[in-house]
């Protein structure tokens, strides 16, 4: 029997910078992909090469109940657009760190990010027809992983 255990995962952390932006229910997108480029070569008809390209990373969508700690996206946003002079136009990118909590709340495994910035923030869309937790989402790009850490 393996000594490795399986990780269930209950909330993810989020910082960026100097900013930690608290806990997040859900992360999806965490990954990574090669670029594959088809190349025919003259002659060789029952074959085409594949070609590896760039190394891609995928954007990171996390999200939560809304609480609190909502404004701590706004701080960071708000550092974000500062930094460049016109909102959004040219971010401001800082290193960032994701870390899957256990149910525990003990961390299980970290990721070091390169080059973070803002794409998307959505704020919960209230309605009284449904009695459901206000949620919002962040989603986040990056240059890629520059460390993976298991704790």
């Amino acid at each position: 029997m393996s000594s490795d255990t399986f990780a269930v995962t209950s909330l993810f952390q989020l910082t960026i910078g100097v900013h930690a932006l608290g806990s997040f229910t859900s992360c999806d997108g965490l990954g990574c992909y090669t670029e594959v480029e088809e190349r025919r070569e003259g002659g060789l008809n029952g074959h085409v090469w594949q070609l590896p390209g760039r190394l891609r990373y995928s954007n990171l969508t996390l999200s939560r109940p809304l609480t609190r700690q909502t404004t701590l996206i706004w701080l960071w946003l708000r550092q974000v657009s500062q930094a460049t002079g016109v909102p959004l136009t040219r971010p401001l990118r800082l290193p960032g760190r994701l870390v899957a909590l256990g149910p525990d709340q003990q961390p299980l495994v970290q990721w070091e990010l390169d080059g973070v910035i803002p794409v998307r923030w959505s704020g919960p869309s209230f309605s009284t027809d449904q009695p459901q937790a206000a949620r919002e989402t962040l989603e986040i790009a990056h240059n890629g992983f520059i460390g993976i850490t298991h704790l």
